[in-house]
């Protein structure tokens, strides 16, 4: 989970590849509608993700406890989340990072519809994991790799505490 531009895609695919589950990645969720909003710089609202994020979560809920899976979303706000992890095996990895940074990336990416304008709604629809909510918080500025192996690390550990 995290912003635009934070690296939710290239760390889900370095993780996924580790753990050897699929890969969804959130985009491919969103209805056109929601893709042409974003491109031309309208921010989406709680009632345009709501049908994007239960997409998600049947995508979740079909992997079952035998297969598992790794999806990006950026999961901005704690009533998205806890959609998403209606299902117990979910664990979020946050990808936190400065806006300068995020900026950067995001102005350094080709062929993406989100445009930089949209990042400080993003920024300002955030609302960090609780305590509650079973996840870790990873900054930006490690490499990809280093982070989808703290994320590897995380999500065995917390495998290990599931019944």
């Amino acid at each position: 989970m995290g912003v635009a531009g934070s690296g939710k895609t290239t760390v889900a695919g370095l993780l996924a590849e580790r753990l050897g589950v699929p890969l969804a990645e959130a985009d491919e969720f969103h209805p056109a509608a929601n893709i042409a909003k974003m491109r031309s710089g309208v921010p989406l609202t709680d009632e345009d993700r709501w049908p994007w994020l239960a997409a998600i979560a049947d995508w979740i809920a079909e992997r079952g406890h035998d297969i598992g899976g790794i999806v990006t979303c950026s999961a901005l706000k704690r009533s998205y989340r806890d959609l998403l992890a209606a299902d117990a095996r979910v664990f979020f990895v946050h990808l936190t990072g400065s806006r300068d940074l995020l900026a950067h990336r995001m102005r350094g990416r080709s062929g993406h519809f989100m445009p930089v304008s949209l990042l400080d709604s993003q920024l300002a629809d955030l609302q960090p994991l609780t305590d509650g909510e079973p996840g870790i918080e990873l900054d930006i500025a490690a490499p990809p790799d280093h982070l989808a192996e703290a994320a590897a690390r995380a999500t065995a550990e917390f495998e290990g505490d599931q019944p």
